[in-house]
């Protein structure tokens, strides 16, 4: 089976499902996946990925679409646009795109090519001049 769930029970509160979706090597998905589960990647995904939880994408992951989640684990590729709080970047891990995140976390041999984006800080103050008055 490619994807499933594991929770045996279907979801009858109005609470997100702690449960993980997973997709497995040698599993090919073109489309918009919504979830408020987690999302383990390990096959191929073309299309957006909209996660309220964390999802990860495995060694043998691929993903080409967006991705808007709140934290974004990769250990294989992804390509696209990534909007997450979190993002981890890990050895052997590999993001072609956009990056717009709160935290961006890249281990060694890990690539990021593309551009990134800091979101929710401050902007930088200009320090403040000061005068000197000859007396």
């Amino acid at each position: 089976m490619a994807i499933f769930n594991n929770s045996d029970s279907p979801n009858q509160s109005n609470k997100p499902d702690s449960s993980t979706t997973i997709i497995t090597v040698g599993s090919s998905i073109k489309g918009e996946m919504n979830l408020t589960c987690n999302l383990y990647v390990d096959g191929e995904l073309e299309g957006t990925i909209n996660s309220q939880n964390e999802v990860k994408i495995g060694k043998h992951g691929h993903v080409k679409g967006d991705i808007i989640t709140k934290r974004l684990v990769i250990q294989g590729c992804v390509e696209g646009s990534i909007n997450a709080d979190r993002v981890e970047i890990r050895a052997d891990g590999r993001v072609s795109g956009t990056i717009e995140s709160a935290e961006l976390i890249i281990e060694s041999k890990g690539i990021f090519e593309g551009n990134s984006v800091v979101k929710d800080i401050k902007p930088i103050q200009a320090p403040k001049k000061i005068q000197i008055e000859k007396v």
